[in-house]
């Protein structure tokens, strides 16, 4: 047992030439393969490049009341009331800040691609006014030209006293622990 090694003794398992061609068959079929009692599948390239797209994909949402516009076109000022355009639209949005008997209906759709700013695909706004006594005098559609592109200025307030650094900001309190700062309370 001296010179024979380790092939006949138990500490080493027979070799199985037959064992090892199986696994290395499959392996180079692409079939599935086992690592530590697990099944372990090839993915190609592709399907992860799909999945990883797939995160990405734009989103499209409704924000607002719905409102079918050919049942807004059908409210008739002088005909219709509160009541039936409460029953025909619903209940408004809200209502005019600065005159509770304007209603306002607002409906937006919107686009969005991955981690950006949503766009508007549509608008549409309805303004429905009424008299004293309830009844519409007026109603007005507006759509998605009453939006505002606002672009913020990047000009900034002067201040008084020393500009500093980014640096000046980070080390700049060095070598100052015993200047002279507010005092610490006393009786603590």
């Amino acid at each position: 047992m001296v010179g024979s090694g380790l092939r006949g003794s138990r500490l080493a398992p027979p070799h199985r030439p037959s064992i090892l061609r199986r696994i290395a068959r499959q392996a180079s079929a692409g079939e599935e393969r086992f690592k530590n009692g697990m099944k372990v599948f090839k993915v190609s390239p592709a399907v992860i490049a799909a999945t990883l797209l797939a995160g990405c994909a734009g989103v499209q949402a409704h924000k607002g009341a719905v409102v079918d516009p050919e049942l807004a076109s059908a409210i008739q000022p002088g005909v219709d009331n509160k009541e039936s355009v409460e029953k025909t639209l619903g209940r408004p949005s809200f209502l005019g800040q600065f005159n509770a008997s304007d209603w306002y209906y607002v409906s937006r759709d919107t686009n969005q691609f991955a981690f950006r700013n949503p766009r508007v695909r549509e608008q549409a706004i309805y303004r429905v006014s009424f008299d004293p006594a309830g009844n519409v005098v007026a109603v007005q559609k507006s759509g998605k030209e009453m939006i505002a592109n606002l672009q913020p200025s990047r000009r900034m307030t002067p201040t008084l006293g020393r500009k500093r650094s980014f640096f000046d900001e980070i080390f700049g309190n060095i070598g100052s622990v015993g200047a002279g700062g507010p005092a610490a309370p006393q009786g603590y």
